[in-house]
């Protein structure tokens, strides 16, 4: 029954992706930045979004526009013709809060506190390792949660982890789909995670009715982005 479900997740992003959209990322046109679309105001409108500091070549399908959201702090916005389709969420975590992460890259091999070069090529088999591990706990989180939410309405299927440049380091892309008994999606999320030495780099988005942002309203926009995001983040100025 899952593969069958598995299918049907591949079946339709397969119509809803250009045909060689996935691999063919030179013939992208990066898009002109057009006036951002109305977005939910940040608690601080002083603070810049993060975006507009790390945001490099933007690839879209045609009529598509893809922009820092004005107003927000951690939002990219993606819409065509002024409409609004979806947004990416950045959050940035430094490894001095972050004891999760810490424990990661212990556990791996590599002892925090120490002056370490973690972009050396020398560690980089460790960092992937932490890095897989922190995926490795949010498919945990993420199927537990939908566990007690949904029960055996919806089956959690995540999808295996890729390495994936985000900008100039060596990262992970990961994500997972909610697939109804009954046939169709509930929900699919696709992220990317990256560890400069100093600050974990965190990528969103989704097609999920309960999420507020970092989401796409229709899962046929979102599996049309889907390969521009992965050229997107390979082009971000990082740190």
């Amino acid at each position: 029954m899952l593969r069958l479900y598995h299918l049907l997740l591949g079946s339709i992003l397969l119509v809803s992706i250009p045909v060689g959209a996935k691999f063919i990322f030179p013939q992208f046109s990066p898009t002109k930045a057009p006036k951002p679309p109305a977005i939910a105001k940040s608690s601080n409108p002083s603070e810049e979004n993060i975006w507009q500091k790390i945001l490099g070549n933007t690839y879209a399908p045609t009529n598509w526009q893809v922009v820092a959201c004005k107003g927000s702090t951690l939002l990219l916005c993606v819409s065509s013709r002024g409409q609004l389709l979806g947004t990416v969420e950045i959050n940035i975590y430094p490894l001095t809060n972050n004891q999760d992460f810490q424990k990661r890259l212990i556990a791996a091999g590599i002892p925090t506190g120490s002056q370490i070069d973690y972009q050396n090529s020398n560690y980089q088999s460790e960092v992937l390792t932490a890095l897989k591990a922190w995926v490795a706990d949010k498919y945990t989180t993420f199927a537990k949660d939908r566990q007690s939410r949904y029960g055996k309405e919806i089956i959690f299927s995540s999808y295996p982890v890729q390495l994936a440049p985000v900008g100039k380091l060596q990262g992970i892309r990961y994500g997972f789909a909610g697939l109804k008994q009954q046939g169709g999606i509930q929900e699919q999320y696709i992220g990317h995670v990256a560890f400069d030495g100093t600050k974990l780099y965190v990528i969103t988005t989704a097609f999920d009715p309960a999420t507020q942002t970092g989401k796409f309203e229709k899962l046929e926009n979102l599996a049309i982005f889907q390969p521009y995001l992965y050229a997107i983040a390979a082009d971000l100025h990082l740190p």
